[in-house]
């Protein structure tokens, strides 16, 4: 049976996920947008009122419990319309429709949109590039995940990270210390590849996967025989990749095989195959496109029936 991408309310449960230090990491991203005084934040004051989250883009809604932080750290409140890993249709990004009413202090609304509404974007755009990639994968009932990598913004990863769980794809490794990688770099550093892997597995014991890119059959058998728990199979056309998959997949049947190498959402399923049980893509979190999202307190009437031209 083929398999469904998470549900919205799976999604919501995320925010268990997360350490205890990201409220620190966005508290330091409001720190850098103001970090003296916010002359516009004294233009307005502190009088209360409510301003509508827009949504005006097609995709999938995610970074909720970032932005909440954002308003709720800026004493604020946000009532959210829409859940974490809603798809928002092209008739309600036509229609501007809300997907969340937040309300406080003038001033402090104000001072927190800008940096909620960059995380929104940012996370939305790597959770509809990751949901769709997964419903491709769908779609054509392969077995295995489309991941991304450690390609990530410095300082935002944390986010990125998490929007990719929203919109269904595999994080891959968190970071250096999540998993063994030996890319060309280290192989190429030692000399050997079975070298490479026995000094890794002195010291990382066995409860962490070690992983090898290959650039050759003859690579990827090597580091099979050697032990390492995933190949990477980098760089390769889908028809050459299946069939280096295929050998070794025969002779080692439980090794991991990522493909992995510039593969775009268009080219993934000349990858699919039996003997490949992953598909990672760096483009995910590295070059997405973004959602669009405003924020906006009610317009005057005096404002609203003045002509954009005379």
């Amino acid at each position: 049976s083929s398999r469904s991408v998470p549900s919205a309310a799976m999604a919501s449960d995320l925010t268990s996920l997360l350490p205890p230090h990201w409220k620190e990491e966005v508290t330091r991203w409001l720190e850098q947008d103001m970090p003296k005084w916010d002359v516009g934040g004294y233009v307005v004051g502190a009088e209360r009122t409510h301003a509508s989250l827009l949504g005006k883009s097609p995709g999938v809604l995610a970074g909720i419990p970032f932005a909440t932080f954002v308003f709720t750290h800026l004493e604020c409140e946000v009532e959210w319309l829409r859940d974490e890993g809603h798809v928002i249709s092209e008739a309600e990004a036509k229609a501007k429709a809300p997907v969340a009413k937040v309300v406080g202090p003038t001033r402090n609304v104000l001072m927190a949109e800008r940096t909620a509404l960059n995380i929104l974007s940012r996370a939305s755009g790597v959770a509809t590039a990751a949901r769709a990639a997964m419903d491709v994968a769908v779609e054509h009932k392969w077995h295995g995940k489309v991941a991304g990598t450690r390609k990530t913004t410095p300082g935002f990863g944390i986010v990125e990270k998490y929007a990719l769980l929203v919109g269904g794809a595999d994080t891959h490794r968190m970071d250096l210390s999540a998993m063994v990688m030996l890319k060309d770099n280290h192989i190429w550093s030692t000399g050997s590849i079975s070298t490479s892997v026995a000094r890794a597995r002195s010291v990382c014991g066995f409860s962490t996967k070690i992983e090898v890119e290959c650039t050759s059959q003859q690579d990827a058998q090597e580091a099979a025989e050697a032990g390492a728990d995933v190949i990477m199979l980098d760089n390769y056309k889908g028809e050459e990749l299946k069939k280096v998959a295929k050998v070794i997949k025969a002779q080692h049947p439980h090794v991991i095989i990522e493909a992995s190498g510039g593969i775009t959402i268009d080219a993934m399923p000349s990858y699919f195959s039996p003997d490949v049980d992953i598909i990672s893509q760096g483009s995910l979190t590295n070059g997405y496109d973004t959602l669009d999202f405003s924020l906006k307190v009610p317009k005057p009437a005096k404002f609203a029936s003045r002509p954009r031209a005379n």
